[in-house]
């Protein structure tokens, strides 16, 4: 299938104009009424989820096209760009031929519906009458789930294959927007390895490997934050191009629950949605289970399993889009591998299914026995043809429901308070609120930029060209919780009986502006501002101000960091400022004159000004000298935070080395490496003492789907991970020559425990009933004097998740150094904190001199997922010297 291009209009419409475009379609069915659709078992040679078969990604895009071809023109392929590691990222899009004939039209409706501001009642009607319900569905983001992208090609197939009236419903009232696959990287790695081990003791265990390049599990995770293609092609779907009535994702889970859960979500819900919202995935999921019901498929539930207040990853950041984004999610199989579940292994101990047994959301329960892959394509197959068939044969409620969300959450945000989110541009970091604001227009999220200096009605000025974001707009309740401070609840819902909280499925917040450490401020009256809508990505380019004493380059700037490498890649010579002096700050890098060609090209590239210095500074800083980083990678499933690193460092252009267990156990490490990074992991996963905790490590809420990849001996021998007796003595003899150690999160007990360390962890050992902090934000102070907090303010936030807390046993205290601690009150700011006392004033990053070289250790995810941009001074100054 030849690559088409990622601008959607021109992909799809270009060649779509007036009467030609109704000749072809006419013709299209004409000429291809009686052609015949060929079978997905006659395409790939089996049907779609036998026993020991996976449809490869390459093979699935070659059938979408055979589709394509004879569809009669009720579908079209898109290519909607390369994935990270180059493969095609797919968008089918399947309707009737006259829907087709005025697709540029439907999508138009859609979005006018979707936002209905200045919209008269009888308006909204007609364009109720004229619409298609638009319904996305997507398979297999976790591509050890593998059970949506086998089914996918089957639905399409019987979308265009079946004659019968609900087949002719659907295709005539809904416009379906299919993504195959969510993860085509991850969907080749894992059937490649399934295939690789077919046979062997180890059939049917998952990839000892991230299965996406960088977010490995954690792709989901991404949706707010849009920091992979894949995120960013479905960001486009979702939230600008298309904004569907209804979206699906299939997922798989454990095996040994019920056999698919589908929608409502279980308590706790997350307000500021619709109303409405909330009722349609109860709709769209009673109507599923029906189906389910009616096909004589058990071990469906619903409204169980899966709470209402979820990370924001894509099926729940959907709500708040005024979509109803739902989830559904099969039981594993060992990936293709056929698995029995034996009565006595099937368990409830879940969110409203306390125990294994029929309740009015559980009616039939699976008995146990052979669980297939065919089993899971069948319940996903319903389930997906459901939300059509439902859509359908409800087309002008749906409808006229998207019109009503949009226009009460408008009226909702206009009557509330705040009014808005103001964003000025006097910030710690400008270049970072950019990327906030960038990152907010992906969401589709209005934002007007002043046009003139303006004074709130409480009396603070704002300059030119700060950002004002209204609530109200119809994404009201999207821009509550990434702009503003929430609070996880504490109820009946989120304890047990015990008392003893119960975790978030994954974080207490997601509120991006406190990750990125961005000031932004909430006002509950605007007053007269005068301001022009933001209408596309703002790219800033910095300036070189020419002078004959040479420049500097603000240290408080993530984007000096990214500044700085390339021009060390240009052999540009760069110093940093230790000591404060006329117009400097210590962290800010100095460049003497003679290089401006090259200051030029990268001003633009990263936006960051090159400021003439006043005088020449003969005092005060110290040269630098590019430092070579390694950063430890292993097996056992992957380490997710270790990816995300390597993104941070990419984006940043650091250059690093991964290096795994065999290299660093060889020793010798300071003749290659002057830093090494050693991501978030337990001790014993990174000294082999325990099983690799799997492809979640470093994420959290990852659900099982298909065997144990990476865990001891289901793991072949060459992928088994730790680094031995031996890899600890070589990092102690690294340190100890002269090298920087730097441990993240978790891993900060490596050195704590291994390498003499004299720092305990004061939270260990704690019960959830003294101290519970899950995914949360946290005031602390940064001793910004120290080279590791350069350029940070003196206050700030952190996120804490599952970190640890510091305090110095050492005989030795002179060399270590509090770098980052929590404040002494007072320490949340958005999430969920139980139990403050443990952590007030207790050091949150530490810098030790050890030998000749120094540990590092940032007790908490700086670099978290690619979204902390707040703290990610704190790895990069640990990177340089």
């Amino acid at each position: 299938m030849p690559h088409q291009s990622t601008e959607f209009r021109g992909i799809l419409f270009s060649h779509m104009r007036g009467t030609r475009l109704l000749l072809c379609s006419f013709l299209l069915v004409i000429t291809g009424l009686g052609q015949e659709i060929t079978t997905p078992e006659k395409f790939f040679g089996f049907p779609l989820g036998a026993d020991k078969k996976m449809a490869r990604w390459d093979k699935i895009v070659e059938y979408y096209g055979v589709l394509e071809k004879q569809s009669a023109g009720r579908m079209k392929v898109i290519n909607m760009g390369p994935t990270s590691m180059g493969n095609p990222f797919l968008m089918v899009v399947i309707t009737a031929p006259g829907n087709f004939a005025k697709l540029e039209r439907l999508r138009t409706v859609n979005l006018r519906l979707s936002d209905p501001r200045g919209l008269t009642e009888a308006q909204a009607h007609a364009l109720v009458d004229e619409g298609k319900a638009v319904v996305v569905q997507s398979m297999s983001m976790h591509a050890t789930e593998i059970g949506g992208a086998q089914m996918a090609p089957e639905l399409a197939y019987d979308l265009l294959a079946r004659k019968d009236e609900e087949a002719r419903r659907i295709l005539d009232n809904v416009i379906f927007i299919e993504v195959p696959c969510f993860n085509p990287d991850g969907e080749i790695m894992v059937t490649d390895w399934y295939n690789k081990q077919l046979g062997t003791a180890y059939e049917g265990t998952n990839p000892p490997w991230l299965y996406q390049k960088y977010a490995g599990h954690d792709n989901n995770r991404d949706a707010f934050q849009t920091n992979i293609p894949d995120s960013q092609y479905m960001a486009k779907i979702l939230f600008t191009e298309w904004k569907p009535e209804a979206y699906v994702d299939h997922h798989g889970m454990g095996a040994n629950g019920a056999r698919i859960y589908l929608p409502p979500y279980a308590e706790p819900m997350r307000p500021f949605a619709d109303p409405i919202l909330w009722r349609e995935l109860s709709w769209y999921g009673a109507h599923m289970a029906y189906k389910e019901e009616e096909a004589d498929l058990s071990g469906a539930i619903n409204g169980a399993v899966y709470s209402g207040w979820g990370h924001f990853g894509f099926h729940w950041i959907t709500p708040f889009h005024n979509i109803a984004g739902m989830l559904t999610e099969s039981a594993a199989a060992r990936l293709a591998t056929p698995l029995f579940m034996h009565p006595d292994q099937l368990r409830g101990n879940t969110r409203n299914l306390p125990v294994y047994e029929a309740e009015t959301i559980f009616p039939n329960p699976w008995p146990g026995g052979w669980w297939h892959l065919r089993d899971i394509v069948e319940r996903q197959k319903v389930s997906a043809w459901a939300t059509l068939d439902l859509a359908a044969r409800n087309r002008e409620t749906v409808l006229w429901n998207a019109y009503l969300k949009g226009k009460r959450q408008t009226e909702r945000g206009a009557a509330g308070k705040p009014a808005a989110y103001l964003i000025s541009t006097l910030q710690h970091d400008p270049l970072t609120s950019i990327k906030l604001v960038n990152k907010l227009l992906v969401q589709g999220i209005e934002i007007q930029r002043a046009t003139k200096v303006f004074t709130t009605p409480t009396g603070t000025m704002y300059p030119e060209g700060s950002f004002v974001i209204t609530m109200a707009q119809p994404k009201m309740g999207l821009i509550r919780y990434l702009l503003g401070r929430t609070f996880f609840p504490d109820n009946e819902w989120t304890r047990n009986r015990d008392g003893s909280p119960i975790r978030p499925y994954d974080m207490a917040t997601d509120t991006m502006f406190e990750y990125m450490g961005v000031r932004v401020d909430p006002v509950d009256e605007l007053g007269e501002v005068a301001m022009a809508r933001v209408t596309g990505p703002i790219d800033p380019a910095g300036k070189v101000t020419r002078a004959p004493n040479g420049y500097s380059m603000d240290g408080r700037l993530n984007d000096s960091f990214r500044a700085m490498n390339l021009l060390f890649d240009q052999s540009v010579a760069l110093r940093r400022v230790d000591k404060a002096g006329t117009g400097l700050r210590p962290g800010d890098f100095l460049i003497a004159p003679g290089s401006e060609a090259v200051l030029e090209t990268v001003a633009r590239q990263t936006g960051v000004d090159f400021t003439p210095l006043r005088g020449a500074v003969t005092a005060g800083a110290h040269d630098m000298k590019r430092q070579r980083v390694a950063m430890y990678q292993r097996f056992g499933g992957g380490n997710i935070d270790e990816g995300w690193s390597r993104l941070v460092l990419e984006q940043f252009n650091f250059p690093y080395t991964s290096i795994f267990d065999p290299e660093i156990k060889a020793g010798n490490l300071i003749d290659k490496y002057d830093v090494l990074i050693i991501p978030n992991d337990s001790t014993a996963t990174i000294t082999g003492e325990a099983p690799a905790a799997g492809a979640a490590a470093g994420g959290r809420g990852g659900r099982g789907g298909g065997g144990g990849g990476g865990r001891g001996g289901n793991t072949p021998p060459e992928y088994r991970t730790g680094l031995g007796t031996e890899g600890v003595a070589a990092i102690r003899e690294f340190v100890q020559k002269g090298g920087t150690l730097v441990a993240l999160n978790a891993a900060t007990a490596f050195p704590m425990d291994r390498l003499g360390i004299g720092v305990r962890n004061v939270v260990a050992g704690k019960s959830t009933k003294e101290f519970w902090c899950p995914g949360s934000t946290l005031k602390v102070t940064f001793d910004n004097t120290n080279p590791i907090a350069y350029g940070m303010p003196a206050h700030g936030l952190a996120l804490y998740l599952d970190s640890p807390a510091f305090e110095i046993t050492a005989q030795d205290a002179e060399n270590y150094a509090t770098v980052v601690r929590y404040e002494d009150r007072d320490l949340l700011e958005s999430g969920w904190l139980v139990g403050e006392e443990n952590l007030t004033r207790r050091a949150a990053v530490v810098s030790v001199k050890s030998g000749q070289g120094r540990v590092v250790l940032i007790g908490f995810p700086a670099q978290h997922r690619a979204q902390t941009h707040g703290t990610y001074k704190l790895l990069f100054n640990s990177l340089v010297r």
